[in-house]
């Protein structure tokens, strides 16, 4: 038997992160370990091992196999980015911003990944018809994967942005998100270890600028957004110029700040204000 404390105590791992692991180790919760204070040879070795996966930069959220995000809990793997804090507060306003949806409301979200947005969002707004794009094939599995264990149901399409989805969705859009590429080949090195070697080189790097996948974005999304339509972005941290440059001809648009008041949002709407 080893001692709980001593596992905690494992240099290198804030105590945050190690009693996540432990649980992930022992199949219990911290409240029952922690009544326990003792784990098995077995599970110590388990969580051992964990930790030196974690030290050598996978993440923490690879390693519990699950993140929540919003309402939902989904499953996380190499396939897609880790969803993040930063992707959560642009759902929540989206969520604000839309209000309320009926069976003809239409959602759609590009660059899916594992499908954190299109599922929060169709978990909130269940009459609506939510469709998700995604240029990887895994990421597009994953997504599905995700939708069943919770039972939500959106249409993932495998495909460039807006090339796969049904036509009829033409200027019928009432919510456009998106995650995507916003990294510029130079800086892809100097990315934290357990993005740059852990999430997808194609979620993260749009080319030698960053913004061409934005600027490709803003090329066709007037055609696809409704009057009165919303769009939230992700974009990096200096963005703001080109982003509001790029959408500004057709939406009213801001950046707004993410939660550690960087500027990371950028939101526009079709013929009408943007600011809620």
């Amino acid at each position: 038997m080893t001692v709980i404390s001593q596992l905690l105590n494992e240099p290198g791992v804030p105590p945050h992160e190690a009693k996540r692991l432990l649980t992930v180790a022992t199949g219990r919760s911290l409240r029952e370990l922690l009544a326990d204070d003792e784990v098995g040879t077995e599970e110590a070795q388990r969580y051992l091992g964990l930790v030196r996966q974690r030290l050598a930069g996978v993440p923490l959220q690879h390693l519990e196999g699950t993140v929540q995000f919003g309402p939902v809990e989904l499953r996380t793997d190499g396939r897609a980015l880790v969803p993040r804090p930063e992707t959560e507060r642009l759902w929540e306003q989206a969520v604000d911003a839309l209000g309320e949806a009926g069976p003809g409301t239409v959602i759609v979200d590009l660059c899916t990944g594992s499908g954190n947005l299109a599922l929060a969002l169709k978990h909130r707004f269940p009459p609506a018809g939510v469709y998700a794009t995604d240029l990887s094939a895994g990421a597009i599995a994953l997504a599905e994967e995700n939708s069943r264990a919770l039972g939500l149901d959106v249409t993932f399409l495998q495909g460039d942005l807006f090339a796969p989805l049904p036509a009829g969705l033409y200027e019928r859009v009432d919510l456009l998100v998106a995650n995507p590429p916003y990294v510029a080949d130079s800086e892809f090195g100097g990315l934290p270890i357990d993005v740059r070697d852990h999430d997808p080189r194609q979620a993260l790097v749009a080319g030698p600028r960053g913004d061409e996948v934005l600027e490709r974005i803003a090329q066709d999304a007037y055609w696809w957004m409704g009057t009165g339509g919303w769009l939230f972005c992700e974009i990096g941290e200096t963005q703001s110029e080109r982003a509001l440059g790029l959408f500004g001809s057709y939406l009213d648009v801001e950046v707004r700040s993410d939660l550690a008041g960087r500027p990371r949002i950028l939101v526009g709407r079709k013929g009408g204000r943007c600011c809620v």
